[in-house]
Formats: structure tokens, C-alpha cells, sequence
């Protein structure tokens, strides 16, 4: 099991985003957001958006940080990952 973070490329509302994910289970996920300090409002559907700023906290706490290539591919791989397609369903 792991918690991934790739790098803040993604500008949104004046700042740059990352991702953070889970590579087994979505359980596991959201009680690292939560006790990194991100919102469940930050949650999209199978990651969750975090600021730039966040991203070194979040591997000192144990986030591994990969590239955003590895990152999709290790969710896709872990069955957990949601189409763009299927996004417009939930």
C-alpha cells in the first residue's frame, strides 16, 4: 500500500495543484488527507487535489512522490481510478 503525490503543474484559483492518491484503497486515502490538513472537499472521486504549498508536507509525512505518468499508472492499476466519461455518473 501506498500514498502518491505527484508534482504541482495543475494552475487553478492563482496557485499550482498536485494530486494525491491511493494505490490500494480509498479508506486509506482520505485518513492521509485528513491528517496531512486536506479538506474532503479537495476529494475527486479517486484522488484529491492539493496545493502546491502541501506537497512537502505530505511526503515528510509519508507521501511517495512520483511523476504524474507513474501516478496514473499506478491508479489505473489499482482498479480505483475514474474515467473522465464516468465522472459525469456520480
Amino acid at each position: 500500500m501506498a500514498i502518491l503525490v505527484d508534482d504541482p503543474r495543475w494552475p487553478a484559483h492563482g496557485r499550482l495543484w498536485a494530486h494525491l492518491i491511493s494505490d490500494t484503497d480509498l479508506g486509506e486515502l482520505h485518513a492521509f488527507a485528513e491528517a496531512g490538513g486536506i479538506p474532503r472537499r479537495a476529494f475527486d472521486l479517486d484522488h484529491y487535489d492539493v496545493p502546491e504549498e502541501a506537497v512537502p508536507r505530505l511526503i515528510a509525512a509519508g507521501a511517495q512522490h512520483v511523476t504524474g505518468h507513474e501516478l496514473v499508472r499506478r491508479l489505473i492499476a489499482s482498479g480505483l481510478r475514474v474515467r473522465a466519461r464516468e465522472r459525469g455518473r456520480h
